[in-house]
């Protein structure tokens, strides 16, 4: 698969955590998302709030493709998203449809 701008939310520590916008590549299989050095293993059945869990620290993130809306969060929040900026113009352009914001930093 190739790579993908994805939304990456902590569920770590409750309904609503850190979250980011960025780019992740993809195991052969699909189950697997790499993202910044860190792997994301899928919950096979899916898991409450999570759908995903870090292989190093066992922590449950919650991860899809970004919506075209902005409505990213699984719970609502007035929470920032952060944008990584390698991706920043991207997002902003081909997935919002909104090319005034593409130097803003977070959704």
């Amino acid at each position: 698969m190739k790579p993908r701008i994805m939304y990456i939310e902590s569920k770590a520590e409750g309904l609503n955590g850190s979250a980011r916008i960025g780019r992740v590549t993809f195991s052969k299989s699909g189950r697997t998302i790499y993202y910044r050095g860190r792997s994301f293993y899928r919950i096979d059945g899916g898991g409450f709030k999570s759908n995903h869990f870090d292989e190093e620290t066992g922590d449950h993130y919650w991860i899809s493709g970004p919506r075209k809306d902005g409505r990213d969060r699984l719970y609502v929040s007035h929470l920032p998203v952060e944008i990584d900026e390698d991706v920043r113009e991207e997002y902003w352009i081909k997935i919002r449809g909104i090319p005034a914001r593409r130097r803003d930093p977070q959704t």
